[in-house]
């Protein structure tokens, strides 16, 4: 008899006769001896509308009352999948996050867990129920409901199968796996049987939507294998897991790509200690997320920075900048801030880079006899990240799969 998480998105319990579906493939599992801690998403689209709502009454609501808002759309998930089991035989309850014994700390809207406490968990299976627990919250030291962000049930199945010491944990989606690429993008992309934790980790933080980076990097701080698959249909999945020597033979693991990015170049910096600091520190004060980030001295001996971001994020830098700008000026700069649009960015991600030397010159000739230009170029120990025209981003998705023989 296993131990088994599994968690659902909110399609899989998007309507009554998905519920029901999700209620069957526990009760499954429930036939073949094995228990099982279910973790569920709100239904599909309630979160977006409770949000809608919200704004239609407040165009900035607070966020310690979206939390309690946002989440009632799991609440009500949890509370409806435990009547179906109940309605097919199946012993079960529900548990919010804080009755799961899930601690949060940080802000409203995007809460850490702190710590889990599985008391209440192991004492209902104990009593051999199935316990349906509500993904995406808990409670902080005070008491006060917190959410975990966009993904954050993903984190919290991790955070239970850990807690726990779940024999098997299981992520089902809407979608069979994880692939060498997004099979609407690249119709030849194929489905990986695993992945290494660090190749899934680069995948996430490059566009790939599978899984959010955090929920894998808790599996891997805690050693939680689990596998990504389909609640849809009975298909295997992609393991997740550590990596292991005969990965180290597949090149590349797989290609992403991440539209809807936008390039910020600033000029003119002084080229003293400190610079680099006061233009991040200040959008880092704005919440503004960035990523490539290339930087250079000019002929004049002042510095140049250019770094990405998310288009919607463009407006609200250029507003942060203007401060910092202007105390660069004072420093003895000659400032000023170019942005442009219309960009997206490509991935290549694989442990096997490694081991493998070439694979930068291989992606830049494939792109380069597709006629496809490249503006921005970064890398890791396991990724090569480039930008191109996002009207050309699918073509160069397609070219590189091809190129690192990921289509056979």
């Amino acid at each position: 008899m296993a131990l088994i998480v599994q968690k659902y998105g909110g399609t899989s319990v998007g309507t009554i006769d998905r519920i029901r579906n999700v209620a069957n493939r526990i009760k499954e599992q429930r036939d073949q001896g094995h228990q099982v801690v279910a973790v569920i998403s709100a239904m599909g689209g309630v979160t977006d509308r409770l949000i809608s709502t919200a704004q239609e009454i407040s165009e900035n609501p607070s966020e310690r009352e979206m939390d309690v808002l946002l989440s009632s759309g799991e609440q009500q998930s949890i509370a409806l999948l435990t009547i179906a089991l109940n309605e097919i035989g199946i012993k079960a309850v529900s548990a919010t996050g804080r009755q799961a014994g899930i601690t949060t700390s940080g802000s409203h809207t995007r809460g850490r867990i702190e710590s889990l406490d599985p008391s209440l968990i192991q004492e209902y299976l104990e009593d051999d129920y199935t316990i349906v627990v509500a993904g995406f919250q808990g409670t902080n030291p005070k008491g006060l409901i917190q959410t975990l962000g966009r993904g954050g049930s993903d984190l919290s199945a991790i955070a239970v199968a850990s807690s726990i010491k779940a024999d098997l944990c299981q992520i089902l989606t809407d979608v069979d796996g994880v692939y060498t690429a997004d099979p609407r993008v690249v119709p030849k992309a194929r489905k990986l049987p695993e992945i290494s934790y660090d190749e899934l980790l680069e995948l996430a933080s490059v566009g790939t939507k599978v899984m959010q980076s955090r929920s894998v990097e808790f599996a891997k701080k805690y050693g939680v294998k689990f596998e990504v698959r389909s609640s849809l249909n009975q298909n295997p999945g992609t393991i997740v897991t550590e990596e292991h020597e005969a990965m180290e033979s597949v090149v590349i693991r797989g290609v992403s790509i991440e539209r809807s990015q936008a390039r910020v170049t600033i000029t003119g910096i002084p080229d003293t200690p400190g610079m680099s600091a006061k233009i991040l520190g200040s959008l880092a004060e704005a919440e503004v997320n960035i990523d490539m980030i290339v930087s250079n001295i000019a002929h004049d001996g002042l510095a140049r920075h250019s770094f990405t971001m998310h288009t919607s994020d463009l407006g609200r830098a250029q507003k942060a900048l203007k401060p910092a700008l202007i105390e660069l000026d004072e420093l003895g700069g000659n400032s000023s801030i170019e942005t442009e649009a219309g960009i997206a960015k490509l991935s290549c991600v694989g442990i096997g880079m490694r081991s493998h030397t070439g694979v930068a010159s291989k992606m830049f000739a494939a792109l380069g006899e597709a006629g496809i230009n490249i503006g921005m170029i970064t890398t890791s120990e396991i990724k090569i990240s480039v930008t191109v025209e996002e009207e050309q981003i699918e073509d160069a998705a397609r070219v590189v799969h091809t190129a690192f023989d990921l289509d056979t």
